[in-house]
């Protein structure tokens, strides 16, 4: 039976990941490594670089390169090179096929499904392009999973006893935290919370605008607007990031940054742990909130958790660790590799769903409340946030004056009360309504949500019998036809490296 890989598809690395026989293998990729970072390149001479040569090509090329894409999934933002225009569906694919062709020529047959993990707080407009991304690539992405949930996948597979865990995964770019009752092969999520725009990337953007005013301040010049000296300077805050990890400080050491009038100029400084806790002390405050709101609607107490799980690589530093110890009065468990553990979760999800491994069920949330707009711009909610899924919620409405004959039902995602403070997902009009005095008609609207966390809404005039319904991934994604156009403009570039 062809094999189901797992795909990381993350912010700043992705990884690919399979069951062989009983046990996931994280897949070493055509470079040797096991992490792609998840960047793509445009040389010049028209090749399509992907992962570590993009990456390279960065520092000397960073207005032909891309990178973090995964922020802007789900969003009307375009990259344009050489006259022509990329969604972030397209760069995602581009790292997908890379991620695809390693993983067949590691197997030694082609791979044409998927499970792809996404954080746990991305919306449904988010999922959908994650899932047009794997068509574009030539796979079918048979399950969408959260992050949180398949790196506790990954822990809790071989644990007998039951357990009450939380998941802290702080990645390039998105945060979540999810917590879980897991025992007896059966993985329940009670609550998940997060925030889609906060990682490490943050971090390294904090200590980019350092360097840069340290650099204006030595010498009068101002960095930001040199695109050469700020990728090098992005580099090198990752890396003073990664150091300052295991070192309490670390130099930053740039030659021939820039050039002013009496010749070259260089950047060589000190940064010491302390001083980057300082600069990035108000991100690591934005970790309290959801954790806080996640504990609450699991109805938990610190004390009533078993462990504290940490994956995502920006876990790494020290004041994250010290910041669960102060939350949860208890050490955090580090024994999943934070850069593989949701790749191994997706495999292991993908071995349940090709039916490889029998036991195991993952019983997942909606991340965010789902509704309709109402008179005077509020929403109703018809699914509340961390409802099991997949699910169904119905409600009945009705016009609201009279003579009305066509209802806008108009579909929000969030917490906020009023509709225009949510996401907005997608409208559809219910037509020929007879009329008549507001409040007679009787319209209900069902929302159905799938295991992959894709909405479908309909609409029923109960009187008429007159429905309307869209799949809200159909109205905020691609359609199959530029969905097929993409993959042929995709599969026709210069062979990926």
């Amino acid at each position: 039976m062809p094999k189901i890989v797992g795909i990381d598809l993350g912010t700043t690395n992705s990884v690919v990941a399979v069951m062989e026989g009983q046990e996931p293998t994280v897949i070493s990729l055509a470079e040797g490594s096991r992490l792609c970072p998840s960047v793509v390149g445009f040389s010049r001479s028209g090749e399509t670089l992907v992962g570590q040569p993009a990456r390279r090509q960065a520092l000397a090329a960073p207005e032909r390169t891309v990178s973090s894409i995964k922020r802007r999934m789900g969003t009307d933002y375009r990259v344009q090179m050489d006259g022509r225009v990329f969604t972030p569906q397209d760069i995602s694919a581009m790292i997908l096929c890379k991620l695809r062709a390693d993983a067949e020529a590691y197997l030694g047959e082609r791979v044409e499904k998927a499970v792809i993990t996404v954080p746990a707080y991305f919306t449904d407009a988010q999922r959908q392009a994650t899932k047009d991304a794997g068509a574009i690539a030539g796979l079918e992405v048979v399950r969408i999973i959260n992050e949180p949930t398949a790196a506790v996948l990954a822990y809790g597979v071989e644990r007998d006893t039951a357990q009450t865990v939380l998941l802290w995964d702080l990645g390039g770019g998105t945060f979540d935290v999810t917590i879980l009752d897991i025992g007896e092969g059966v993985f329940e999520v009670r609550a998940t919370c997060g925030d889609s725009l906060l990682g490490g990337d943050d971090w390294d953007a904090r200590l980019m605008e350092w360097m840069a005013a340290q650099f204006e301040a030595m010498h009068t010049q101002n960095l930001r607007r040199d695109p050469l000296a700020m990728q090098r300077l992005k580099e090198s805050a990752e890396k003073a990031k990664i150091e300052l990890s295991n070192l309490l400080t670390t130099n930053v050491n740039l030659p021939f940054l820039s050039v002013g009038q009496n010749g070259p100029l260089h950047l060589d400084i000190d940064l010491s742990r302390a001083q980057m806790e300082h600069l990035c002390a108000d991100l690591l405050e934005k970790l309290i909130a959801p954790t806080r709101q996640a504990l609450a609607d699991a109805r938990l107490d610190p004390s009533d958790l078993d462990r504290v799980l940490l994956v995502g690589g920006a876990t790494r530093m020290p004041a994250v660790q010290e910041l669960v110890r102060r939350m949860f009065g208890k050490e955090p468990y580090r024994g999943l590799n934070p850069d593989e553990a949701v790749a191994v979760g997706a495999a292991l999800q993908g071995a349940v769903l090709n039916r490889e491994i029998e036991g195991l069920l993952l019983l997942d949330v909606t991340p965010l409340s789902l509704g309709i707009e109402t008179h005077g711009g509020a929403v109703s909610r018809i699914i509340e946030r961390n409802t099991p899924i997949p699910t169904q919620g119905k409600q009945v409405f009705t016009t609201s004056r009279d003579g009305q004959t066509t209802v806008n039902i108009r579909v929000f995602q969030g917490e906020h009360l009023q509709a225009a403070d949510n996401h907005f997902l997608a409208d559809f009009k219910l037509t020929d309504i007879p009329s008549d005095l507001g409040g007679i008609a009787q319209i209900e609207v069902t929302f159905d949500i799938d295991a992959n966390g894709i909405v479908h809404v309909s609409a029923l005039e109960q009187r008429t019998g007159q429905r309307r319904q869209v799949q809200i991934g159909l109205a905020t994604g691609l359609t199959s036809e530029e969905i097929a156009r993409q993959r042929g403009l995709i599969a026709n570039e210069t062979p990926l490296k």
